[in-house]
Order: structure tokens, then C-alpha cells, then sequence
């Protein structure tokens, strides 16, 4: 059997909650697995409403979370096992974040273009300012930016659509192989979504980038997902090929997804 990408082998993450007297235990991520295969970029979609679980799933995938049980391994090595500084550091300069929200994902205080140097310096061979220069902007003109278009400007400057494809290049700058994008086009424009969405596919389609998409918007999941998982209560609750799951959910959950949501026809 070939290597997976990433394996979510069971994994499982309880919160306890209240003071001595009163604790409460919260199972936010119940049983869950799944699997990515290395040969095959994919983007592979996490659907559910708030309080799902799927956030939660996404801090372990990114190792931000230590899962209570089971197993999370990312090209064959163990999560659980990343603990020195040069094995953190490794392990980030493959799977890189995108969040919600891409104002607070920059400091409002300090220009955007200082944040692609810093990755350049950190994560690739570029060893001067003159060298990250070059990642920088070779990075934003993948997301249909340039160096020239940000640089010395800060988050206010910029609309929301173009600070996360600056996010997106900054998470591209070390050359990943997954990127786990957290409700990436929730806090941006409903005109430039689809933008964002397309861009996506052409890191999957051009880059060879795997992709989890973790959202509550069924429309663009079915436009540009390969598989699905759907998520309630931190269970599964429905899994497989994305345009199967999403024209005929099985599970009522999914169903009443569905029925809020006016997808498109299938081709």
C-alpha cells in the first residue's frame, strides 16, 4: 500500500470545560478517519455547520491540537512525534494554513510584504532580502498578484479578496504539499469568491498542491471538491465522491444541508 499524504487514523478530541466542581467533558471530534493519497492532489472537503467539529479536525491536521485518541500521520510520520524545533519546522514548511478572517490574519501595524519575506527567509533557501524578494513576488503572481501591486502597504489598504490571495501566496512561499484552508471565502466579497474558489483548483490542477476545504457553503464545496466528508456533532456522517454525496445525500443531515442550498445541475 502506497504512502498516504495524510491519514486520520480514528482520531478523536475531547474538551473538558467548567471549574473543579463542575467539569465538563465536550467530545467535539468523534471517531473520525480519512485519507489522502500522496500521488494524487485532491481537494478534499470538510462540510458542516458551527460547532461541528470541523475546525477543531483542522487544528490537529495542522498539529495546533493534540487529538485525545487516535492517530494523525502526515507523509508516514506520526503527529504526535513532531516535538523538536527542526521536526516543527519541517512539518510547517509542508502543510501551511489559511484562515477565515484575512484581517486578522495580518498585524493591522506591519506591512503586508514584510510577512512573504519572512516566510521566504524561513522556509526556503533565500538567505537575503534581495532572494526573498524574488520568492515573494514569483508567489503572488501565482494568485494573480505582484510585488509591486503590495508592497509597503498595509491590511487596510487592501480589499478582503486581495488579502487572502496574499495569504494564499504567503502559504505557498515554502513550496507545501497540503493546505488546509479554514471557511476561506466566508469574510470576502460574494464577488470575488469564486475567484478565490478557481484559485483552489488551479493549485491542485498546476501545482500539484492537495487542498482541505473546510466549510458550511455547499455550493462552492460542490464546485470544486473531489471528496467530501460531512460533519455533525463531530461525527461523519456521510463520506465519498463530492458530486455524489451532494445530488443524493443519504444521511438527513445531509439532506437538510442540501435543501437549503440551491446547487447546480450536474453536467
Amino acid at each position: 500500500m502506497s504512502t498516504a499524504l495524510l491519514e486520520v487514523d480514528h482520531v478523536t478530541k475531547d474538551f473538558v470545560r467548567g471549574g473543579l466542581l463542575s467539569q465538563q467533558r465536550i467530545r467535539a471530534v468523534d471517531d473520525v478517519s480519512f485519507r489522502l493519497q500522496a500521488e494524487q492532489p485532491e481537494i478534499f472537503t470538510i462540510i458542516g455547520e458551527s460547532g461541528s467539529g470541523k475546525s477543531t479536525l483542522a487544528s490537529m491536521i495542522l498539529n495546533l491540537t493534540q487529538a485525545s485518541a487516535g492517530q494523525l500521520q502526515f507523509g508516514g510520520a506520526n503527529l504526535a512525534d513532531i516535538r523538536s524545533t527542526a521536526d516543527r519546522h519541517r512539518f510547517m514548511a509542508q502543510i501551511q494554513p489559511i484562515f477565515q478572517n484575512p484581517f486578522e490574519a495580518f498585524n493591522p501595524l506591519k506591512q503586508i510584504d514584510h510577512y512573504l519575506y519572512m516566510s521566504a527567509l524561513r522556509f526556503t533557501q533565500a538567505r537575503d532580502i534581495s532572494a526573498a524578494t524574488d520568492c515573494a513576488d514569483a508567489a503572488l503572481n501565482k494568485v494573480g498578484l505582484s510585488l509591486a501591486e503590495v508592497r509597503g502597504r498595509f491590511p487596510h489598504e487592501l480589499s478582503g479578496g486581495q488579502l487572502q490571495r496574499i495569504a494564499v501566496a504567503r502559504a505557498l512561499i515554502p513550496s507545501p504539499k497540503l493546505i488546509v484552508a479554514d471557511e476561506p471565502v466566508s469574510m470576502v466579497d460574494a464577488s470575488l469568491r469564486m475567484s478565490i474558489v478557481n484559485l483552489f483548483k488551479t493549485l491542485r490542477d498546476d501545482h500539484g498542491i492537495s487542498i482541505i476545504y473546510i466549510t458550511h457553503d455547499l455550493a462552492t464545496a460542490y464546485y470544486i471538491s473531489d471528496h467530501i466528508i460531512v460533519m455533525q456533532h463531530g461525527k461523519v456522517v456521510e463520506s465519498g465522491d463530492a458530486r455524489a454525496v451532494l445530488t443524493n445525500p443519504k444521511h438527513p443531515y445531509s439532506q437538510q444541508l442540501k435543501s437549503a442550498v440551491l446547487l447546480p445541475d450536474t453536467p
